[in-house]
């Protein structure tokens, strides 16, 4: 092993989960989805962009009505909260009761936005919204698996939006992203700074 290796970093146990062994730094959204008669929301911080097309997927587990509900409908909405924010997506993960994921009253509770084109609910007042259409559900990883969906609608709100000519420092730091520093943190993310790409560097 190399001795930078011996010196500064400890090995890790793999066959247990690594995860809770350091900081890092995830987004924050909520999965909204039809459930029965009602609503689910659920928030996710194992979610993500796949690729550059228009395209986002999330982990999940069938243990989880979230899962049931997408694989049922077809589809299911993303809400990007706020920092000021954390409590509401706090209180979507309560814990579920009965045959309900989901205690009726607390979704109730939520400042909801019904979602435009498909039946499910958005978080109100969050910055940014996606409607998806359930692209494939790839299972296997343990329990969990991984659920895609193709992007069908999204929404972003006017002073999150970039703008070619704009200060993108100072939009970020008048108008912060909330980030999840898992597991079990969160911070306010308003300072940023340009990333050095090489020279005519192309994505």
């Amino acid at each position: 092993m190399d001795k930078e290796l011996l010196k500064d970093f400890i090995p890790l146990e793999t066959q247990a989960p690594i995860w809770d062994r350091f900081f890092m730094v995830a987004p924050l959204v909520v999965i909204g989805t039809k459930e029965g008669k009602g609503y689910d929301l659920a928030p996710k911080h194992m979610a993500t962009p796949l690729g550059h097309s228009n395209y986002f997927g999330f982990v999940c587990t069938p243990s989880h009505a979230t899962y049931h509900n997408v694989k049922k409908t077809g589809e299911f909405a993303v809400s990007f909260p706020l920092p000021d924010q954390i409590a509401l997506a706090s209180l979507s993960a309560s814990p579920r009761s009965g045959q309900e994921a989901k205690s009726k009253d607390i979704v109730q509770a939520l400042p909801t936005i019904k979602t435009p084109t498909i039946d499910a609910l958005f978080i109100g007042n969050s910055y940014l919204y996606l409607e998806c259409q359930l692209f494939k559900i790839i299972d296997g990883f343990d329990a969990h698996s991984f659920i895609t969906g193709k992007i069908s609608a999204a929404y972003v709100h006017k002073e999150y939006q970039k703008v070619s000519d704009a200060d993108e420092q100072l939009q970020m730091y008048q108008h912060p992203l909330l980030a999840y520093v898992a597991n079990g943190r969160f911070a306010k993310l308003s300072e940023t700074f340009n990333f050095p790409f090489p020279k005519d560097f192309k994505r």
